[in-house]
């Protein structure tokens, strides 16, 4: 089991299948990681992930849904 303070700034953000989804930008409450707009697959916005999606953490954070499914439901940030 993983606590949300494991989950740090610029860690990679994978999804099950392995594949890149994004890089922590911080998370936001408890419930919620914000992904930068940095990142390649940003298109130059932050992007919300819920943090019910996270299987584990270690050197990155692990989801538990392929990362086609992460992008398609992320929610771009206001």
């Amino acid at each position: 089991m993983f606590k949300s303070l494991d989950i740090q700034k610029d860690m990679e953000v994978v999804g099950l299948d392995g594949k890149h989804v994004g890089t922590v930008d911080h998370s936001e409450a408890a419930d919620r990681i914000v992904l930068s707009k940095d990142d390649p697959k940003a298109g130059g916005r932050h992007h919300l992930i819920s943090i019910d999606w996270v299987d584990y953490v270690d050197q990155e954070v692990h989801l538990n849904k392929p990362s086609t499914k992460a992008t398609s439901e992320w929610q771009a940030a206001a």
